[in-house]
């Protein structure tokens, strides 16, 4: 009786750690589990770049934190992503999976969440035919998914597809879906799986002209006597559809609703303080161009010497000078350059690839570069133009597939000394005094030969 006794108080005192470690492991064993409850997407065709906005409301069905939340972009060419928040505040994303997948880190501890991801892409849109006469319509095909492609389920969603046209000659039919003048809608559709596929494929009329910079070599020249000289050489390309058979000037002239695909002339936006500008190529000045000053900016419009058509290509430079104390500002000996990393040079551009360079003055010391984004960054070198003698440092880097929305400051620090600005005006000074002093001198030899009488 008393052994009895003894082993039910052992087992009343051991219980409680028991009941412990049962109700940790049956509360690790429920997992999170994390879905779609409603997906978003609008997809913008107009143009030649795919620009897609996705609303994902996700949320733990086990009433969890929801932590993080990867984020599957099945986009080729994929050019600039934003990730955000409801409140339109930027959400931490790591690129994972080679770059395939993307882990969002979310900052409240909140079983619902919401996600805002914007995407641009470049090349996804394709002439299709890939071929037209002077006269003919250009059509373009764009391939994508009509679904989100996501690890987890989702149970409703819909997508918007903007074309800008109503002349759509083919495109998938997954039901539910209508079509709106310029648009169509697919779904709204419930309960996907993961990781579902549907394939979307949209065959319709998209005349505007595919303009592609194949390359862009973009000079930065700082000086500290209040200048800044911008250069930019730009190869310019038409990627749409490629001419077929031979282009007729009078054609081009008479009807000007045809050809409506080829690049007649666009529109640059340079800073409100630009001037002394210039357009020009190989041939020299082109005088077709038209410059209108605004508040905020001048719109520059630019006229190549003729239309391009798909296929054709061009390259001209462009150039101006801004105020320094615009884009400056300094501390004693220290400085601080802040400009843009690339400028608008038509709406809607891809930019295949980029180089920037920035001179700085002679003298110019701890170097220190910030982007707003991640580069292909050269090393440092030495430039020598007139009245330098140990040459100007110029920082150059490179970066691929940029679009406009890549248009952001990077700030340059380094550290500059006053005296150095009176280098060239001494050596000027002391070029003009040796000249002086080897003129007096000069000025003061004999140099006459002088005639001795010789006795016999």
């Amino acid at each position: 009786m008393i052994r009895v006794l003894n082993l039910h108080i052992r087992i009343m005192k051991i219980s409680p750690v028991l009941l412990n470690l049962f109700f940790l492991t049956c509360f690790c064993a429920i997992k999170a589990k994390i879905v779609n409850k409603n997906v978003e997407r609008s997809l913008d065709l107009s143009s030649q770049l795919v620009k897609s906005t996705i609303k994902i409301t996700a949320e733990d069905t086990t009433g969890k934190p929801l932590k993080e939340y990867v984020l599957i972009l099945n986009e080729p060419n994929l050019s600039y992503i934003s990730v955000t928040d409801g409140s339109k505040n930027e959400i931490q994303a790591r690129k994972s999976n080679g770059g395939l997948q993307y882990v969002i880190t979310f900052g409240s501890s909140s079983a619902h969440q919401i996600i805002l991801v914007e995407t641009v892409s470049t090349k996804n849109i394709m002439p299709y035919p890939e071929e037209i006469k002077q006269h003919e319509i250009q059509f373009a095909k764009y391939v994508g998914l009509v679904h989100l492609y996501s690890n987890y389920e989702t149970y409703s969603q819909k997508t918007i597809v903007k074309l800008g046209t109503s002349n759509i000659l083919s495109h998938t039919q997954v039901k539910p879906f209508s079509t709106a003048t310029d648009k169509l809608i697919f779904g709204p559709y419930e309960n996907i799986k993961a990781l579902s596929k549907q394939e979307l494929v949209i065959h319709y009329e998209n005349q505007t002209p595919f303009m592609t910079v194949k390359n862009l070599e973009r000079t930065i020249e700082v000086s500290h006597w209040g200048n800044i000289a911008i250069q930019e050489s730009i190869q310019l390309a038409h990627s749409g559809a490629k001419l077929k058979g031979s282009f007729s000037r009078y054609d081009f002239q008479k009807d000007g609703r045809s050809s409506q695909s080829a690049i007649k002339s666009y529109r640059t936006i340079l800073p409100s303080s630009a001037s002394g500008v210039y357009y020009r190529d190989t041939n020299g000045n082109i005088s077709t161009s038209n410059m209108n000053s605004l508040n905020d900016f001048i719109d520059l419009e630019l006229r190549p010497r003729f239309p391009l058509f798909g296929g054709w290509k061009t390259q001209y430079t462009i150039g101006y000078n801004v105020p320094s104390y615009e884009y400056m500002y300094s501390n004693g000996k220290k400085y601080q350059l802040k400009m843009h990393l690339i400028d608008h040079i038509y709406d809607n551009m891809a930019i295949d690839k980029a180089a920037i360079k920035i001179v700085l003055p002679e003298g110019a010391d701890n170097i220190q570069l910030t982007t707003p984004y991640t580069i292909n960054r050269r090393q440092n070198e030495l430039v020598h133009t007139y009245l330098d003698t140990v040459g100007r440092p110029v920082i150059s880097f490179s970066k691929l597939n940029l679009v406009e929305s890549h248009i952001a400051d990077f700030t340059l620090n380094y550290t500059f000394s006053r005296v150095s600005l009176l280098q060239e005006p001494f050596l000027v000074s002391g070029f003009i005094y040796i000249i002086f002093v080897l003129t007096i001198v000069l000025l003061r030899l004999d140099f006459s030969i002088a005639l001795h009488s010789h006795k016999d």
